[in-house]
């Protein structure tokens, strides 16, 4: 009898704990919050006025990332160069002072010797394709020149056109004449006998009003984009040596690797996707950029034949120039100008 009640007390003892422990696992589960994921915050330098399309298109990707993300990356824009001014924005996100910026290689001149050849006037047709081109290369290539960052995408202008406060018939009329340009849009001008004034867009409009420069090498879409289209008279074609400006959307390093596999990912995918978008954009920009320039009355002035041939033997010798300078550096210009070609026909 004695050994069937110590059993039976065991027995109840026993089940008290169970209960006990069951009931403060159901509790202490039901009263624990959901873990909260880290969030990651960056800013973006950008130095396209808020109003403008590229300006737009990046705020689109950067919108697009934070959905993906479910707002564990969250970017916030700095247009107009509030963050960073154009020609600083490559060091500043190499440096941190900025964590993404996007601006233009030509800017700063030497920086990135292999990447120049993009801006070659070698007839680009359109902004997707300079874009899809510069992509392609820099992915083939892994040029040692931006290491210093994280590269998201690049994207480029359709055709640059000559935009003049005078009329220019021939490239004879180019002589003399002081035209803005920049990178190597200013051998461009040195090439056709102008005189190739550097500066950035923001300048531009003034410089064009006040008659310190009398013309400026640009993408139509700049003449609406920045108004220029306002103090020019002349629009002249010249295409035929098309050549675009290649832009950089880059990461600071340490930013970059701070993130988790799996956003990086939706970085990556989003940029890769980004690439047809800016350079769908940059098209339609030069589309809006000519409706501009025609609803204010201005000239639009085709060369002849012979006088783009003349434009086009005149940029041999900067072809020259770039493979020679490439090969002092030990960089494959000759190849990395051989493909572009290719890929361009």
């Amino acid at each position: 009898m004695k050994k069937a009640l110590l059993i039976m007390f065991a027995a109840a003892v026993l089940f008290a704990g169970c209960s006990k422990d069951n009931g403060g696992s159901d509790s202490e589960t039901s009263s624990k919050a959901p873990e909260k994921k880290k969030t990651y915050e960056f800013n973006y330098a950008i130095f396209f006025p808020a109003t403008h399309l590229q300006a737009q298109t990046a705020e689109a990707w950067a919108r697009e990332i934070e959905t993906r993300s479910d707002e564990q990356i969250k970017i916030t824009m700095f247009p107009g160069g509030t963050l960073s001014k154009a020609p600083q924005t490559y060091e500043a996100v190499e440096s941190g002072v900025a964590d993404i910026g996007m601006s233009v290689f030509a800017y700063t001149r030497g920086r990135f010797p292999l990447l120049e050849a993009l801006d070659l006037p070698l007839g680009y047709p359109d902004g997707v394709t300079a874009t899809k081109v510069a992509n392609d290369m820099v992915k083939k290539y892994q040029p040692e020149e931006l290491s210093g960052v994280h590269t998201l995408y690049l994207h480029a202008h359709g055709p640059g056109i000559l935009a003049s406060k005078k009329e220019i018939k021939s490239t004879a009329d180019i002589a003399g004449k002081q035209i803005r340009a920049t990178g190597l849009s200013a051998k461009i001008v040195e090439a056709l006998g102008g005189t190739p004034i550097s500066m950035s867009q923001g300048d531009t409009y003034e410089a064009l009003s006040k008659g310190v420069v009398d013309a400026t090498f640009c993408p139509i879409e700049t003449l609406k984009g920045w108004k220029q289209g306002e103090v020019i008279d002349y629009v002249i074609d010249t295409k035929s040596i098309g050549y675009t400006t290649s832009m950089f959307v880059v990461m600071n390093n340490d930013k970059w690797d701070s993130l988790p596999a799996d956003l990086q990912k939706i970085m990556t995918d989003v940029s890769d996707e980004w690439v047809a978008k800016q350079g769908e954009a940059w098209d339609e920009a030069d589309t809006q950029g000519e409706t501009f320039v025609e609803g204010l009355g201005k000239t639009f002035i085709s060369l002849s034949d012979a006088e783009n041939s003349s434009l086009i033997d005149a940029m041999a010798p900067i072809y020259d120039a770039y493979v020679d300078a490439a090969k002092e550096k030990g960089l494959p210009g000759d190849e990395f100008l051989a493909d572009i070609q290719a890929m361009l026909k």
